[in-house]
C-alpha cells in the first residue's frame, strides 16, 4: 500500500533534495560570554553592598581639621584628614576620612579652624575607590570649642569673623597707666619694730 495515490504524486527520490533539519543556532558561545562579563560585575555589586552594608567599627575623633576637599574623577566625594593633638609640644596624629553627604561637608566648611569631633563609621574591604579614599566614612560633627571661643563660630579667628578689606578699623583705646599698689608679699622692716 502505498502512501501516495497516484505515483505521479509521489515526488522521485532522484529529483527531490534530501531533508534537512532546521539548522540550530549555536548560543552557548554567546551564553558563554555574557556569563564572563556579567558575572565579576554582579560579584563586584554584590561585595560593596555587603560592604557598605556592614560596619567594622565606629566612633568619634577630634581634632582640628587641615585640609578637606572635593576630589575623584567620575564620582566626587569630600576627602579630609584632622590632626588630633593630644597634648601641645607633642606631634601630632592624622586621620583621614571620607564624607559622602553635602550637608555635613558644608558643616565641615563651616567649622574649620574650630576643635570639632567627628563621628565615623568604619567599613573595610570597600572595593570602590568611587565611594571614598578611606574606609572612615563621617556621618557627623559637632563643634567642641565653647561659642564665642578663638576659632570656634562666632568668635575671633573664625571664618565668618575675618574682617573685610579696605574696611574701617574701629580706634583702640589707649593702654591704661600702670597702677604702683603695695607689695602684700614684702615685709615692711618697720612694721616689725613695732
Amino acid at each position: 500500500m502505498s502512501f501516495f495515490r497516484n505515483s505521479d504524486d509521489h515526488p522521485s527520490d532522484a529529483s527531490s533534495p534530501p531533508f534537512e533539519a532546521p539548522r540550530r543556532r549555536r548560543r552557548w558561545p554567546w551564553i558563554a560570554l555574557v556569563s564572563v562579563l556579567l558575572a565579576p560585575a554582579l560579584l563586584l555589586g554584590v561585595w560593596t553592598l555587603i560592604t557598605m552594608a556592614y560596619t567594622y567599627s565606629e566612633g568619634e575623633r577630634a581634632g582640628y581639621v587641615q585640609k578637606f576637599s572635593k576630589k575623584g574623577w567620575l564620582c566626587k566625594t569630600w576627602e579630609g584628614e584632622i590632626a588630633m593633638v593630644t597634648v601641645p609640644g607633642t606631634l601630632q596624629d592624622r586621620f583621614a576620612f571620607t564624607v559622602r553627604n553635602d550637608s555635613i561637608a558644608a558643616e565641615i566648611n563651616r567649622l574649620q579652624g574650630a576643635r570639632v569631633a567627628l563621628h565615623y563609621e568604619e567599613h573595610r574591604g570597600v572595593p570602590l575607590s568611587c565611594l571614598g579614599e578611606t574606609g572612615h566614612f563621617v556621618d557627623g560633627v559637632r563643634t567642641l570649642d565653647p561659642v564665642g571661643a578663638p576659632g570656634a563660630p562666632g568668635g575671633p579667628g573664625a571664618p565668618d569673623a575675618a574682617p573685610t578689606p579696605g574696611a574701617a578699623t574701629p580706634p583702640t583705646a589707649p593702654p591704661a597707666a600702670p597702677t604702683t599698689a603695695p607689695r602684700r608679699d614684702t615685709i615692711d622692716p618697720s612694721a616689725a619694730t613695732r
